[in-house]
């Protein structure tokens, strides 16, 4: 071959070689720029973000879990309990363990009882959660239904028996209107609270989580309640449970001490009989409740368990609404016992006088209408001690129209009437003092003289709780604007007693008061003078009252019980150095002299046998009364 054949070729074949260099260059770089690329997102990866990736995954490993904190206990002014937690010997089903779940609940029902409507729930949640999550089967069993599960467990898979806590109230009746009583949260407890704009504590979304729904158990529930704890647990890719790693244990709610004392608390009660009726002791100085009764009463702890939908309704229908708090949400008119307020914003205002009388023929006339008193036949010329004395209804008109509905409201607030009290009770209303704005807001119509006629004597738009007389007596018989309060101590450890408010009532009106409710109780032609007590060292001061239902004068004795009026009586002792203050309704008992008197006169009477010389014997000693002694 010639030179030139040979450059010729050699050039060919450099040419042909310089394309394949060029795409072997770029994709060189190519995978130098892609190993470059993995290299910075592994380093990126691995080193930066490192920290946060090893969280995330730990998260997805770990969960917390909250545990329900253990509920606060109450107890009365000496110790004893008023609610407590007792153990709850509970069964718990995990489906996926038990394999046929209604297989699994006949051979379990060989051992305990489960009721058609328990069988039907158990079912119907197992379908509803995870085939992980225990579903419970039956609660509060007793030892040896429980021991029996125990012994069986080996031939029950799925079936765990568990130790939980649950409310007991060991006094059942006598305590259900002041305790109250927990029950499982509804949906509608978390609509509730959402509802008002605050956020539902997750520990509420706990199963078997029991709140407060009545009484100091839903007014202080988030105080007994307690700060739920939390534990750490490994999970696997579904969310079973696969160790515990750690417990940090809840913090339980406050234990608190009443002021109620159990002894009176109860004599209450069995006091008040088959009377639905309401009762108040307050102690006058420091402004305990001592007692607090709403009769009938219901035992609370059927509601803890599961009340059954027939002992519901029964209790639901009951015309004597034993569900019904009525010492503090019952509102009722005052009647005669709202006189002492209408007496002292008379005498505040300079209306009257100690001796300052007015005729009264049986009847006031106000234009056509005839205002009339009880007693037909009228009382002739009475002065204030008499008024409230012999209980005149023309006295407390003339001097009513003469002082004004708004002066009236406003010494009845000074005394506690028509205001909201600073107690921890669930459904404490705050009665209904009325006013002229009031009056035009609400109905739409001017204030009358015949309304203030009709407030003057505790009747018409005047409305007042049986725990807003006993502050009203308390206040009287102290002379100063003493405050009630229901909690005595927190944790053991004893709470101050607040400073009484400013009343801005001359203390002689007090005076003036005082007098006249002793001679109500004292003096023969007093209305409650059959219930008066004959020991000079407890003499007992007070008002009774008779507050209509009907608009028609009919004897109670010819209408129907729920058509007969209310009575009321509220008094304190001992009368010279007052010490308990009580006021008692009877819903339609007829008359205050005959129906509430004589029980006040013994629950006042049982308050210091109990409170200062503590026997607190059952029985009532009936030789010590004036109804022994007449």
């Amino acid at each position: 071959m010639s030179w030139l054949s040979k450059k010729g070729s050699a050039a060919n074949t450099e040419t042909s070689n310089l394309p394949i260099s060029r795409r072997g260059f770029v994709l060189l770089g190519l995978q130098i720029g892609l190993a470059g690329s993995l290299a910075w997102r592994m380093r990126q990866l691995q080193v930066v973000d490192a920290e946060r990736y090893h969280l995330l995954a730990e998260e997805n490993r770990i969960n917390m879990r909250l545990i329900a904190p253990e509920r606060a206990e109450l107890y009365d002014r000496s110790g004893e309990p008023l609610a407590i937690n007792t153990k709850n010997y509970r069964v718990v089903m995990v489906r996926e363990q038990a394999g046929d779940p209604e297989a699994m609940l006949d051979k379990l029902s060989r051992l305990i009882n489960i009721p058609d409507h328990q069988r039907r729930r158990v079912l119907k949640e197992i379908k509803q959660k995870s085939a992980f999550v225990p579903v419970s089967v039956a609660e509060h069993l007793n030892w040896e239904d429980f021991a029996e599960v125990n012994a069986n467990a080996p031939a029950l898979p799925g079936i765990q028996p568990e130790v939980g806590l649950s409310r007991r109230y060991p006094h059942g009746r006598a305590t259900a209107h002041i305790v109250g009583y927990v029950g499982r949260v509804s949906q509608y407890d978390l609509d509730k609270i959402r509802d008002s704009g605050r956020e539902v504590d997750p520990v509420l979304q706990l199963p078997e989580f029991q709140i407060g729904k009545s009484g100091i158990e839903r007014a202080l529930d988030t105080r007994l309640r307690g700060q739920a704890g939390n534990q750490r647990i490994e999970v696997n890719a579904v969310g079973r449970v696969m160790n515990t790693l750690e417990v940090t244990d809840g913090v339980a709610g406050e234990d608190l001490h009443l002021t109620i004392d159990l002894n009176l608390q109860r004599y209450c009660n069995e006091r008040l009989g088959d009377e639905s009726a309401a009762t108040v002791v307050m102690d006058v100085r420091s402004g305990d409740l001592l007692a607090t009764t709403s009769n009938p009463s219901y035992d609370p702890n059927p509601f803890v368990l599961g009340i059954s939908q027939s002992e519901y309704d029964l209790l639901l229908n009951d015309d004597h609404r034993p569900l019904h708090n009525k010492w503090a949400s019952g509102a009722y008119p005052p009647g005669s016992t709202f006189k002492m307020v209408v007496a002292l914003a008379a005498l505040e205002a300079g209306v009257i006088g100690s001796e300052t009388t007015h005729y009264c023929p049986g009847h006031l006339k106000l234009g056509k209408r005839k205002f009339h008193c009880w007693r037909r036949g009228g009382h002739g010329w009475v002065n204030l001690r008499k008024s409230l004395q012999q209980s005149c209804d023309v006295y407390y008109y003339e001097i009513a129209r003469q002082v004004g509905i708004e002066r009236i409201g406003e010494m009845a607030r000074r005394l506690g009437l028509g205001v909201d009290l600073d107690i921890p009770m669930a459904a404490l209303r705050s009665g209904l003092i009325p006013t002229k704005d009031w009056k035009q807001r609400v109905h739409e119509e001017g204030w009358l003289v015949g309304d203030t006629f009709n407030a003057g004597i505790g009747q018409g738009f005047v409305l007042s709780t049986p725990i807003q007389l006993a502050v009203m007596t308390s206040r009287i018989a102290a002379g100063s604007g003493v405050r009630p309060r229901l909690i005595r101590a927190r944790n053991g450890t004893p709470l101050p007693v607040d400073p009484p408010e400013d009343t801005r009532v001359n203390p002689e009106h007090f005076r003036m008061i005082r007098k006249a409710m002793f001679s109500v109780v004292n003096s023969r032609r007093g209305t409650a003078y059959r219930s008066r007590v004959k020991d000079d060292n407890w003499r007992i001061a007070g008002k009774t009252g008779t507050s209509q239902v009907r608009n028609k004068v009919v004897k109670n004795e010819d209408v129907p019980w729920e058509e007969r009026d209310h009575a009321l009586f509220v008094g304190y002792a001992p009368a010279d150095n007052p010490r308990y203050a009580v006021a008692v309704v009877v819903e339609h008992g007829g008359s205050g002299s005959k129906a509430a008197a004589p029980i006040a006169r013994d629950i006042l009477l049982k308050a210091r046998e109990i409170l200062e010389t503590g026997t607190g014997g059952a029985e009532q000693g009936e030789a010590q009364t004036g109804k022994t002694r007449t």
